[in-house]
């Protein structure tokens, strides 16, 4: 008797680590593309604050006309 219930308990644990695992692996292929994707971000951004920051509110001598001028 004790020994179905020892098997029944190993068989639990060995399904419980197998899902443990499977949630992990599953989990770690999340953070790897959720990595990619705040590199791509990050480099969105670089590119935006340089944009930003060519295209920022020049000097009154260097501020070109408007056109009716």
């Amino acid at each position: 008797m004790e020994e179905k219930i020892l098997e029944k308990r190993l068989v639990d644990i060995e399904i419980n680590l197998t899902n443990q695992e499977k949630m992990l692996d599953e989990l770690s292929d999340i953070i790897a593309e959720q990595a990619k994707t705040l590199d791509i971000l990050k480099k969105q951004h670089e590119q935006l604050l340089r944009l930003w920051q060519e295209n920022s509110v020049k000097p009154q001598n260097e501020e070109t006309p408007p056109p009716h001028y």
